[in-house]
């Protein structure tokens, strides 16, 4: 009989989404029972989706499991309050990302009250995975300056306690994106560049831009391909950037799944100048296609980007985009650019290493 697992995705963004799926898919060796909730209203979300759960799923959470996993955006401690049932199987929490490496808002409150939530969660969890070393790193340092400077009543060694259950297991690659992969790149008589990141302030789309108008100004030929997840509020330099590279543009906004993959392959270079990026999947599908990477020498990228491929960051976006323009014009410039091998993120590689984590859980004395 199969191992009957609940996932519970607690704010079911695109890459939660990505990688649950991919879990089913590939160990369909288990049953498998997911439920997500929408991710909005985040505060909200992560204070009240233990609850939600709970009371709004009562026959799913009921029902008999060998073992839960959750998201770090599910209020666990919580939930196995209102489902005591929950508190006696083995649990994992998976963190895609953590609220101590976010920068802090006017909600400053509100966040302490959500990273103290997710420390929570993980001391309760049997087994904590992060998705880079970056997130695991961040979060630990993170969660011990915090618990240093709450008042009092707090126990010694919890960071400690969380470290010694961690493991870092990234988002596999789809393996779809292998389907549009070729033994030999395009090649465009001029070269064509990517961006394919979510259109929103932290990714730090101003320094791509700025990076692409001095690059132009040069006398530089580049066609270009703006991809990704686009929302109501977005920065205002997409729609400058509409304009100013009109003859540039090829592709520009949301594409289907095959849609995309199919530019992606055709593209030369792919970008990003983000602030935050936990593992940087939309970078990582591009370099699995053998889009050449640029990336600012920060966050999770130098774990898979060789430092030939980083540019130099500054707290001044003036400074930083000359850095990405310059890196990008060798890039250009030079042919001795490849595309780093990314077979240790493939779902060859790491499904086998799930199936083993899980396994240590349901099967704890073998």
């Amino acid at each position: 009989m199969k191992k009957k697992i609940l996932l519970l995705s607690g704010y079911d963004a695109a890459s939660h989404k990505y990688w649950r799926g991919l879990l089913a898919q590939h160990l369909n060796d288990f049953d498998w029972t997911q439920l997500a909730l929408p991710d909005r209203h985040f505060y909200w979300r992560v204070r009240g989706n233990s609850m939600g759960f709970a009371f709004n799923h009562t026959d799913v959470l009921s029902q008999n499991y060998d073992l839960l996993i959750v998201t770090s955006m599910v209020d666990l401690s919580s939930l196995r309050g209102f489902c005591p049932s929950l508190a006696n199987i083995p649990t994992i929490v998976y963190f895609h990302e953590n609220q101590f490496a976010y920068p802090v808002s006017d909600a400053k409150q509100n966040l302490i009250n959500v990273q103290l939530t997710s420390i929570y969660s993980a001391l309760c969890a049997d087994k904590v995975i992060f998705n880079s070393e970056y997130n695991k790193t961040t979060f630990l340092v993170g969660c011990s300056a915090l618990l240093k400077r709450l008042p009092d009543e707090v126990p010694s060694g919890l960071s400690e306690q969380i470290e010694t259950k961690s493991e870092v297991l990234a988002v596999p690659i789809h393996s779809d994106v292998t389907a549009y992969a070729s033994n030999t790149k395009l090649d465009n008589a001029i070269p064509h560049i990517l961006w394919n990141h979510r259109w929103e302030y932290d990714k730090q789309p101003e320094v791509f831009f700025n990076a692409l108008s001095k690059l132009k100004k040069t006398g530089f030929e580049f066609k270009l391909h703006i991809l990704g997840q686009s929302f109501r509020n977005q920065p205002d330099c997409f729609e400058q950037a509409k304009l100013e590279f009109e003859d540039e543009i090829i592709n520009y906004g949301y594409q289907t799944r095959e849609q995309y993959l199919k530019i992606v392959a055709g593209s030369d270079i792919v970008i990003s100048s983000t602030l935050h990026d936990f593992q940087g999947l939309s970078l990582q599908e591009a370099i699995s296609l053998d889009c050449i990477p640029i990336a600012p020498d920060r966050v999770a990228y130098p774990e898979y980007i060789p430092k030939q491929y980083l540019y130099a960051v500054s707290d001044d976006i003036d400074v930083e985009s000359e850095n990405l323009f310059v890196k990008l014009k060798d890039v250009i410039n030079s042919k001795g650019f490849i595309a780093p091998n990314l077979e240790q993120y493939s779902t060859k590689q790491l499904i086998p290493k799930y199936l083993k984590s899980f396994k240590q859980l349901l099967q704890p004395n073998k």
